[in-house]
């Protein structure tokens, strides 16, 4: 099924649809363009409205709520922007996260549509627990939710412990995308979200 986002519905003209309304979560903390842009590479990937929020939760969780394209990794590891490009995936993509860091928000999501459909994620993509597996490890993303991602002893475990929700020396991908997910609950509070529409 396709599907037209819409920011605002036209007030002139005699409409040949029905708009559907639904909450963009964090729409409230971006400009109009980067709405419009959002919602122009959703479409060229085939995403319905909950893949489109489940983007949005997944830039803010990213880019620490900022939605600033140069915001970069607290860890160190070089990773930059709106879904945290690592130096080699930026290079995979033809560019540099110096690059990406000097772009717009609006200009770095065409970076954010290329990674998604450049190994075919898009497609695979059914759940915002998927669309954190893409961004974070993507061999897990049609994985079940009990799938473990690291175990106790190893050097990515120690990385992760924090994840560890019931510290039991195993970080499944639910535990993984559950802070994740939060970030995602938070776009919708008031003051976060903003309505918008779609049309199929």
């Amino acid at each position: 099924m396709a599907f037209t986002f819409l920011r605002e519905v036209p007030q002139e003209g005699t409409a040949t649809y029905t708009p559907q309304p639904f909450m963009l979560p964090w729409g409230a903390k971006v400009d109009d363009a980067f709405v419009d842009k959002l919602f122009e590479i959703c479409e060229r990937m085939g995403w319905g409205p909950d893949l489109a929020d489940d983007l949005m939760g997944c830039i803010a969780f990213e880019s620490g709520r900022t939605f600033q394209p140069d915001i970069r990794n607290a860890a160190g590891s070089g990773a930059t922007g709106l879904i945290q490009f690592m130096p080699a995936t930026a290079r995979d993509l033809g560019t540099t996260t110096g690059d990406l860091a000097r772009m717009t928000a609006v200009d770095q999501l065409e970076y954010v549509y290329a990674y998604f459909t450049k190994y075919g994620w898009h497609r695979r993509v059914k759940t915002l627990e998927d669309m954190y597996m893409a961004i974070l490890m993507p061999k897990y993303i049609s994985s079940p939710l009990g799938t473990v991602l690291f175990n106790d002893g190893t050097r990515a475990y120690a990385q992760n412990r924090g994840l560890d929700a019931d510290q039991d020396g195993r970080i499944t991908k639910a535990e993984a995308a559950a802070k994740v997910r939060a970030v995602y609950l938070e776009g919708f509070a008031p003051g976060n979200a903003r309505e918008v529409f779609y049309v199929t």
